[in-house]
């Protein structure tokens, strides 16, 4: 049996690689789809410095001064028909309560990490 870190390196790539072929086609990357997909700024915060997302995002004119824009609606409504599709496969055969389960042990290996 392979350790979880083998795991979950290898599936941080199949998302990473996944979201890239979903978002290609509009110029997109991964961050752009988790600034797109929130408005809360906190949790923005793990993703680091977002400048250029956010700048690239202004240019595309789905942010401006005000905040989000009509465009920017249509084009989270564009992409989370296929966000929503691409998660389906990603979790086929998992329960709710396996899936919670999963992410519960996960943010308490990195919690625990966290306290070193």
């Amino acid at each position: 049996m392979k350790p979880i870190g083998f795991w979950f390196a290898h599936l941080h790539q199949a998302l990473e690689s996944s979201f890239e072929r979903i978002l290609d086609d509009e110029g997109l990357t991964r961050r752009h789809w988790q600034v797109l997909n929130t408005t809360d700024s906190e949790a923005l915060k793990p993703l680091g410095d977002l400048q250029k997302t956010i700048s690239d995002l202004r240019v595309r004119g789905w942010i401006d001064e005000g905040g989000l824009t009509e465009a920017r609606r249509a084009a989270h409504l564009r992409l989370k028909a296929e966000v929503d599709a691409f998660r389906s496969r990603a979790t086929e055969g998992i329960s709710d309560d396996e899936y919670r389960t999963t992410v519960t042990v996960l943010e308490r290996m990195a919690a625990n990490l966290a306290r070193e």
